[in-house]
């Protein structure tokens, strides 16, 4: 059975307040069994037109599980936290 991954672009306009969601998210990876393989870092732009300020990559177990996560109480808990603090862009996908 393939793994799955999270992927996200943030772009942070309330660090503060980035930090409580963070802190919520972090408890709901706990949760799922995630593995962050990618949370902030420098980025360095290859090709393309698209210039990321922050990109997240949370590895599952499966795609049912990243799902659950997004879906669970602490992380809906946790996006609620995040409004107003920036933008993001997030999906899921299956992976080796």
């Amino acid at each position: 059975m393939p793994c799955a991954y999270i992927i996200a672009e943030v772009t942070v306009t309330n660090e503060e307040q980035m930090k409580v969601y963070r802190e919520w998210s972090s408890r709901a990876m706990t949760e799922f069994g995630a593995e962050a393989l990618v949370r902030g870092g420098r980025v360095e732009p290859l090709e393309g037109d698209w210039h990321p300020q922050r990109v997240v990559v949370l590895k599952f177990k499966d795609l049912a599980t990243a799902q659950a996560y997004y879906h669970s109480e602490t992380y809906t808990h946790a996006r609620q936290l995040r409004e107003g603090a920036g933008s993001i862009r997030m999906f899921a996908v299956e992976g080796v």
